[in-house]
């Protein structure tokens, strides 16, 4: 544990060494070796962890109530730490290269993405609500800063205010959450707290606040509103670790949570499952009208972090119902899905911050043809294009296969929920998927095919090695995580074990082939004792189930012939390639559907592409349609534009914050800016306080 706490004090150290330093590159380089040294010191008792070794909570006297200073890293935490590991040491090279023309000081910048990625880690291993807060708040401040990075711009400032509010609407509900647990166990301590021996009203009540607290950092629907804003507003690279890594922290904190409340009510999966599938469908429908290609991916954050609340609603839902296959399956594959989209999105937000840099816009419509120029960023975009929108075999499909079968094994129990269960994971997880892949088709087609839109288009260049180079690796990862599946499984069901409490024996019966085959897969839940106290029913340790083994199996068998088909493809590729030609090349137009003079103006546009399926969401939509179409047979110059606000924001939030506003408006009258009226009110506040204690005492 103390090589983890040394993995969080590098890079604050060396963030804070950059401060004084003028020039660009050195600052840049020496920010990017503390993340490097801190995640290579984290990564040690993290594969520790997950190969099956524990290690034992650290815990240090503090002058702070509610318990003690402790840190603990187990099969969730260790887990969740891989993106982090994975992400934030490959956005920060990145990093180098976007922002090495940069004017302004950068010292501020990199020393609070360095607190970012320390923040993220211990909060992973604190084990005191005290603390749990303390970190969470200073991720929220480090990430807000970061966010604004460019102040001098209107938007981006209205953006970070937004991300500020709702981070701390949700930091509030959590204060009331740990106030309430605190008084029930007596102390803050996660130990402690799981004792607490809480009333089912009251665990609900819990529930409630953790969904809005967490909720609202993982983006939740209608919880989202500062995603859209905040994410597209931050340099590239900040981005990929915020969409990709940092809201990943509020389903961390909402499992963690569930290990505290002991055993979930049926109410509280069924929640999680209509979450996700409300989070998933509106964040695809909205990313599927957007123009502004960073806001396009930031909904889909949206869309993923639904993919990943409705496979452990599933897995809660088999808690109660004690099917320990629908528990594995869901659960692993809805944390499975936390690392799978950590890659992809972050890949995305990258493939996106290279296009902005070369071209310097992020307007779609005025993109196109970058496939010519950027052909390292456009390959790149397309693999994790697939992953996202599940196809295999990447990684995006190993998880949301897992989160299928789950919703199908369960309908085997011949209960009229499971049943249920099952047409909604089906239904949802295929119309997400099917509009994701519609989302991708518009963006990789309008960004990188056809022609350019614009000159800025038609200027640009492939980005530099430093920028490259994480891209290539994320795509890699893309691809060796789909192709090592059953491996990927195993990973992931140490965190199963923690949030199910289910004695889980992963039992591999065969080697991964070095060419990516897999020779006889197998997983099992095994009846085994356990020694660590569960709040779970005893009957969920059952013998070994076929549908989990079968599960694996097929999996490994899809991996396979797609694995297959993708090399044959490549092969074609290459053979054709290297054919023998002929004597004379004759280059000639393709067919122009008999304009005689095609333009970029006649290709399709963002708005186009998507108009047939985003018209299927009109009503919550809400697009705002500008303009008009050429009418008769020599039209007069038309234009046509459409804009899709928000709906959350505009009809929920906005209206709400208004009339807090005007509800308020009489205070002012004693907020005049005189600093003695200021110091006469803290007075007045510590003589009641003086006064209520000394009743009390009496």
């Amino acid at each position: 544990m103390e090589l983890f706490i040394l993995g969080c004090v590098i890079p604050v150290v060396l963030g804070l060494g950059v401060l004084p330093i003028r020039r660009a590159q050195t600052a840049l380089w020496v920010a990017t070796l503390g993340v490097w040294l801190g995640c290579a010191c984290a990564a040690i008792p993290v594969v520790s962890v997950l190969t099956g070794h524990d290690l034992p909570l650290r815990q240090m006297a503090w002058n702070m109530p509610g318990g003690a200073l402790s840190f603990g890293l187990d099969g969730l935490s260790a887990f969740f730490c891989l993106p982090i590991l994975l992400v934030a040491p490959l956005a920060a090279l990145y990093g180098c290269a976007y922002l090495a023309h940069e004017k302004k000081r950068l010292g501020p910048v990199l020393f609070f993405y360095n607190v970012l990625t320390a923040s993220m880690l211990l909060l992973l291993v604190a084990r005191n609500g005290l603390l749990f807060l303390i970190v969470w708040e200073l991720m929220a401040v480090s990430s807000f800063f970061l966010v604004v990075f460019d102040d001098e711009k209107p938007h981006v400032r209205q953006a970070g205010w937004t991300y500020l509010v709702a981070t701390h609407i949700g930091t509030a509900a959590l204060l009331v959450l740990f106030a309430i647990l605190g008084q029930q166990a007596g102390s803050l301590d996660f130990e402690a707290l799981a004792k607490a021996g809480l009333s089912p009203a009251l665990a609900s009540v819990l529930f409630v606040l953790a969904v809005i607290g967490f909720g609202t950092k993982a983006g939740f629907m209608p919880l989202h509103v500062w995603l859209p804003e905040a994410h597209p507003a931050a340099p590239s690279h900040v981005s990929a670790l915020m969409s990709g890594v940092m809201i990943k922290t509020g389903i961390y904190g909402l499992l963690r949570l569930l290990t505290l409340l002991g055993n979930p009510a049926p109410a509280w999966g069924w929640t999680l499952v209509v979450i996700g599938l409300v989070s998933g469908i509106l964040g695809v429908a909205f990313a599927l009208a957007q123009h502004d290609l960073k806001r396009l991916l930031a909904y889909h954050s949206v869309e993923n972090i639904g993919i990943i609340t409705l496979g452990i609603g599933a897995g809660l839902l088999g808690l109660t119902w004690q099917q320990p296959v629908l528990i594995v399956l869901g659960l692993g594959g809805g944390i499975l899905h936390v690392l799978n989209h950590a890659i992809f999105k972050s890949l995305l937000f990258l493939g996106a911050g290279a296009v902005v840099h070369s071209t310097g816009t992020r307007d779609i419509d005025r993109l196109g043809g970058l496939i010519k120029s950027m052909r390292w960023t456009a390959v790149t975009f397309v693999v994790a294009s697939a992953a996202i929108s599940g196809l295999p075999p990447f990684n995006g499909f190993v998880s949301e296969f897992l989160i299928y079968f789950a919703g199908f094994s369960g309908a085997r129990a011949d209960a009229p929920q499971t049943v249920v269960l099952a047409i909604g994971i089906a239904a949802g997880l295929a119309l997400i998927g099917g509009l994701a892949a519609a989302c991708f088709a518009k963006a990789f087609g309008i960004v990188f095919l056809g022609e350019p839109r614009s000159a800025q288009a038609a200027g640009a260049r492939e980005v530099g090695p430093a920028m490259r180079w994480p891209m290539a690796a994320l795509a890699l990862a893309c691809l060796g995580i789909g192709l090592l599946a059953p491996a990927a499984v195993q990973t992931v069901l140490p965190a199963v074990r923690v949030v199910g409490h289910v004695p889980v024996t992963a039992t591999q019966e065969a080697t991964v082939l070095p060419t990516g085959g897999i020779a006889k897969p197998g997983l099992a839940m095994a009846a085994t004792d356990s020694d660590e106290p569960s709040p779970r029913p005893a009957a969920l340790t059952m013998p070994p189930t076929e549908p989990t083994t079968l599960a694996v199996r097929s999996l490994a068998a899809i991996v396979r012939v797609s694995a297959g088909l993708l090399v044959l493809a490549v092969g074609l590729f290459v053979i054709r390639r290297h054919l023998p030609r002929g004597s004379e090349e004759v280059a000639t137009g393709t067919w122009d559907c008999g304009y005689a003079r095609p333009t970029a103006r006649m290709q399709y546009t963002a708005s186009s592409f998507a108009q047939p399926l985003t018209d299927l969401f009109r009503l919550v939509l809400g697009t705002r349609k500008h303009g008009g179409v050429p009418e008769g047979f020599f039209p007069p110059p038309a234009t046509f534009e459409t804009h899709t606000p928000d709906t959350a924001r505009e009809h929920l939030f906005a209206p709400l914050l208004r009339l807090i506003d005007r509800s308020l408006a009489p205070l002012r009258r004693v907020q005049r800016g005189r600093i003695h009226e200021y110091l006469l009110y803290i007075a007045i506040v510590l003589v009641l306080l003086l006064i209520w204690k000394a009743g009390g005492r009496s």
